[in-house]
């Protein structure tokens, strides 16, 4: 690639590198910048040993971000990050971005066991293990310096994620015994926002003639939609201003719980009511569930007849994004293999849909059939050799009879038995 690159100030440290946080967050500051006088660029930090920093750096971190679904393409090209910095072979340029006046923010997506304590970690570790301990050394040689704190946007997929990581923060602050003055800055000049990210990003297009022009050996693609609720009091849009950028940012003080439920219930538990009657049917990919009549009607009353009447958002909304959760199932760009997605179907379903069959019955005194047989349906999966789960749970599924599975409350969190006749009326049906 051969593209002029903008000069801007350094605002944004960013732990993490892959096509994710390249096709969600920096997309956006790069639109960000665009239309606004942010004028920000980002340090990427490699928070592993191995990684694409060296492959970023030889393209002088510019790439080519594709945006394709049924409504198109549309091509960006990405020159929002302004080097790349890799603690384990040089923990004291790590350490110098503390020293910076003008960096502000820190976004993440370490993956969901990233944001974890370990007591293993030392502070004389350069750098110790964990990325809340990397963080930790941060923010105290930044407290050192007598500089204002960071606002923190973690993407990563668990729940209250920047209340998780202050609490690993201070967790190590008490380990390494730095003083109660630096947990009092912690808590009162930082911002620690808790976050939702949706989008789903495909990387890089193997095998793809693109017609680009030129060679981009970090081409990243993904779908059209996105969407980053960030939940926090604090005037964000003041400082980042991703109104006017025309993004699909909500920044809310207190509704990120509704907006993560309405993505579990319904685009995750889509998901998961689908995948096993699925794979039982010899289908492979969700697409082609899309396409074919029988899946296609399943997944829509499982979603529009029994998943929304459950949840509380206004209805125009809640159909909306149901609506826009199917155009996406149908992106014939996007490749979601089944097999993938049912890996641990059994929590997965405990999380994702066993909520909607109990509050569907809780609300309305009658049975959600169409979930209770896609609940048959992971029943019968797990009595095949598909499954990808815990050997533990995979025996018990499939050794034990319906009542037997039900009523085991370690799989489940509480015991189903009064949901035994209702789903065995499905099994090997």
């Amino acid at each position: 690639m051969n593209f002029d690159k903008k000069q801007r100030t350094e605002r944004v440290i960013q732990f993490g590198e892959g096509g994710f946080l390249r096709g969600f967050v920096d997309w956006m500051l790069q639109k960000v910048n665009e239309k606004s006088d942010f004028d920000g660029s980002v340090v990427v930090v490699q928070p592993i040993e191995q990684g694409m920093c060296d492959m970023l750096t030889a393209q002088n971190c510019v790439y080519t971000h594709l945006i394709r679904g049924v409504e198109g393409v549309d091509t960006t090209v990405v020159d929002v990050i302004s080097r790349c910095v890799k603690p384990y072979e040089d923990f004291d340029a790590y350490l110098a971005l503390a020293e910076q006046p003008e960096m502000r923010f820190v976004v993440s997506n370490t993956t969901e066991s990233g944001i974890v304590f370990s007591a293993d970690d030392k502070i004389t570790d350069a750098p110790p293990k964990t990325f809340p301990a990397k963080v930790t050394l941060l923010l105290k040689k930044r407290f050192d310096l007598g500089l204002n704190g960071f606002i923190f946007l973690p993407c990563e997929l668990i729940d209250r994620n920047g209340d998780n990581l202050r609490k690993c923060i201070l967790q190590y602050a008490d380990l390494w015994n730095l003083g109660e003055d630096f947990k009092a800055w912690v808590e009162e000049k930082n911002v620690f926002t808790n976050t939702l990210v949706d989008r789903i990003n495909t990387g890089y297009p193997r095998g793809e003639d693109l017609g680009l022009g030129y060679e981009d050996n970090l081409v990243n693609t993904s779908e059209f939609f996105h969407l980053w609720v960030i939940e926090t009091e604090y005037d964000l849009d003041s400082e980042l201003p991703f109104s006017k950028a025309d993004l699909n940012v909500i920044i809310t003080p207190d509704k990120l719980e509704m907006y993560r439920t309405r993505k579990v219930r319904i685009l995750n538990g889509a998901h998961t009511s689908l995948v096993p009657y699925a794979l039982l049917s010899g289908l492979d990919t969700v697409k082609s569930c899309i396409d074919d009549p029988t899946m296609n009607e399943h997944l829509r009353k499982c979603i529009f007849d029994e998943i929304i009447p459950t949840l509380d958002l206004p209805e125009d909304e809640l159909l909306s994004y149901a609506n826009s959760v199917v155009e996406r199932f149908s992106n014939p760009y996007i490749k979601h293999y089944l097999s993938s997605i049912a890996l641990n179907s059994v929590s997965k379903f405990k999380v994702r849909v066993l909520p909607s069959i109990l509050e569907y019955i809780k609300r309305y005194n009658k049975m959600p059939e169409t979930l209770l047989f896609a609940f048959a349906k992971l029943l019968d999966f797990y009595k095949t050799d598909m499954t990808n789960d815990d050997p533990d749970v995979v025996a018990f599924m499939k050794s034990h009879n319906t009542a037997e599975v039900l009523a085991n409350a370690s799989l489940w969190g509480q015991d189903l038995s009064h949901l035994a006749d209702e789903v065995d009326k499905y099994v090997n049906k």
